[in-house]
């Protein structure tokens, strides 16, 4: 079948991030050098850039959804969720050691994950319907990159590099029954820097944030997995991961989560 320009362009800019990322040499802005590109286009080569990951081996394993908490919409100067996903070799255990080599420009911030017990689908899913589906939460550093130098991302360039993902550190499972997330208290910490959020910060509740997921991947003829990890947006703005530097969040009946950054050889 022969595929349209767009099509093609959308693969030729997939495959550019891509190698980007595997290389660590980031690229200028796609929308500066391709101002008509959309939102939708944007999604259309993440989706291309997660096809090649998958044909390399990965396993889907999750989603994220981010621009979720004023904080970070300030910082990055978008006013919209956004999402993409998690593939198996994105995932690190509590404690994990990283080595600065692996990334461009990391940055780190604190947020949930939430496991999910059942599928989830539709574009009517409520918080109540995300709890009622959530098998356990865990408490999650998540680390982002961006294949577009210097952080110079407009809402098409971040959405084309799967939300400016580059791993997701995840602490113990816990199950959420009885805690009040909106009201539980972060304190995250990273080189200098700490912050103090509560989970009302991510759309006034993490479930709710991961509904608003849900919905959207409804336009896009998707949904969650039982099984899936979801990282529900962070509470705070995030922070640059420095070699040598590490970073921790911690929660009050939720646990905690910690990574470290080697030192630059």
């Amino acid at each position: 079948m022969t595929s349209s320009p767009q099509q093609a362009l959308h693969r030729q800019l997939a495959a550019e991030l891509r190698a980007s990322g595997r290389d660590r040499r980031p690229v200028p802005p796609l929308s500066a050098r391709h101002p008509h590109l959309t939102v939708a286009d944007a999604y259309a080569i993440q989706r291309e850039v997660r096809a090649l990951d998958v044909a390399d081996g990965a396993r889907l394993a999750g989603h994220k959804i981010g621009i979720t908490s004023e904080a970070i919409q300030r910082m990055f100067g978008i006013d919209q969720p956004d999402f993409g996903y998690l593939a198996d070799h994105m995932l690190a255990p509590d404690g994990v050691c990283l080595r600065p080599d692996r990334f461009i420009a990391p940055k780190v911030e604190g947020e949930l994950a939430f496991r999910m017990g059942e599928d989830l689908h539709g574009g009517s899913v409520t918080a109540r319907d995300v709890l009622d589906a959530t098998a356990a939460v865990l408490p999650a550093l998540e680390v982002l990159d961006s294949r577009i130098a210097d952080w110079k991302i407009q809402l098409v360039d971040t959405v084309a590099d799967n939300a400016s993902c580059a791993l997701a550190v995840l602490g113990a499972e816990v199950s959420p029954e009885g805690i009040d997330l909106a009201a539980e208290q972060m304190v995250f910490e990273a080189g200098t820097t700490v912050h103090i959020a509560h989970g009302s910060a991510v759309l006034g509740h993490p479930a709710e944030s991961v509904a608003c997921l849900v919905r959207i991947l409804h336009t896009f003829g998707e949904g969650v997995r039982a099984g899936d990890i979801v990282l529900a947006g962070a509470w705070a703005a995030a922070v640059d991961l420095l070699p040598g530097g590490t970073a921790k969040a911690s929660f009050g009946a939720l646990g905690s989560v910690s990574l470290s950054m080697e030192g630059q050889s």
